[in-house]
């Protein structure tokens, strides 16, 4: 009897490892998922010998070498999770041909009137049609640039989604966005939101020729303020906030700050 059970035992084992999982998860965005369905090992059949949409079996076609997944089969919406099981012989593997269908894309919108910014930095925002979890970059135009200043993750739903930062101003006007990257590479910037902070005052920075410290001052005291240093080449060799910055380790040249919202040059003496 201990010997036909360890027998049993035995071969469910075997039965159990002759099989492996593919699985891929994300959330659905209209487009249906292919697969390369190679032969299996012994040539008689199909690698895929099963294969679920969040837990529900895929009605058909996987007997082929090559099928479609379809997703209006599982009455998915747009934006919902989805997690796919092939289940496959091991000496064969199936291919997802075209996995980034399930990775979220940038489809928020933020209708004029729907961001804004306090003088004293709050930027609030609101969104619509949001079909993933996406981060969202807030940019501030500075140094005739936009300036990546921090981030907030994504709610990833219809909405409306209502969303909040706090923005270190620089003096004068502030001008500042959201923008989210998908997988496509692309940024897809909100409208633009412009705002005049109170109390911050506009610093110059002292000495122009750098011996050790730079320092940046306003109304004759020290303030802090965001800067970059590059060198005569464009390399960028210090960035951070602060009072001043120290200039000990830079070689003797000529340099270009960005600070507050204002580009000067200095030199290392």
């Amino acid at each position: 009897m201990l010997k036909n059970s360890y027998l049993l035992l035995l071969f469910l084992g075997a039965s159990y490892s002759s099989f492996a999982d593919l699985s891929i998860e994300g959330h659905y965005q209209g487009k249906n998922l292919f697969v390369q369905n190679p032969e299996d090992e012994d040539g008689f059949g199909f690698c895929v010998t099963n294969a679920t949409v969040n837990g529900d079996p895929i009605s058909d076609g996987i007997q082929s070498s090559a099928f479609e997944i379809n997703f209006a089969e599982f009455n998915l919406k747009i934006g919902d999770a989805v997690f796919i099981v092939l289940e496959h012989g091991m000496g064969c593997k199936p291919k997802i041909l075209n996995p980034e269908v399930l990775l979220p894309k940038s489809t928020f919108v933020v209708a004029e009137g729907a961001i804004s910014c306090t003088p004293d930095g709050t930027l609030s925002w609101t969104t619509t049609g949001e079909s993933g979890k996406l981060a969202f970059t807030i940019e501030q135009y500075r140094w005739n640039k936009w300036v990546a200043i921090g981030e907030v993750d994504g709610i990833g739903s219809e909405g409306p989604n209502k969303y909040s930062f706090k923005v270190s101003p620089h003096s004068g006007e502030n001008k500042v966005r959201v923008v989210q990257t998908d997988h496509t590479g692309k940024k897809r910037p909100s409208p633009e939101t412009t705002f005049t902070p109170t109390g911050v005052k506009e610093p110059t920075i002292t000495p122009l020729k750098v011996k050790d410290v730079i320092k940046f001052i306003a109304d004759g005291s020290s303030v802090e303020t965001k800067y970059e240093i590059y060198d005569a080449y464009g390399n960028i060799v210090k960035k951070g906030v602060g009072s001043e910055v120290d200039c000990t380790n830079l070689k003797k040249g000529a340099y270009y700050i960005n600070y507050d919202n204002k580009n000067e040059k200095f030199v290392k003496i």
